[in-house]
């Protein structure tokens, strides 16, 4: 059985939300070394968006804020790394 407020706090989509990221401030990594083929995010009150840098013509990706602290987290603790080998 699915619980509806866990499934919402993981949400992750390319739908229009009331979050526009037409004016965010777009940060890259400062790994990039200024190069153009990195990913970039901007931080949109209740989401966190994230676009590929090599294609801003597609839209961002949409995170909530829970499902970016639990990316990042889990590659950070390598929890995520075991699944791509």
């Amino acid at each position: 059985m699915s619980t509806p407020g866990l499934a919402a706090q993981y949400a992750v989509t390319m739908a229009p939300h009331d979050a526009s990221p037409a004016h965010a401030r777009w940060q890259k990594s400062s790994y990039s070394g200024g190069a153009n083929d990195c990913v970039e995010v901007a931080d949109l009150d209740e989401w966190t968006a994230v676009r590929d840098s090599k294609d801003m013509g597609r839209r961002p990706l949409l995170f909530s804020k829970a499902a970016m602290v639990a990316l990042v987290s889990g590659i950070a603790l390598g929890a995520l790394g075991d699944r791509w080998s």
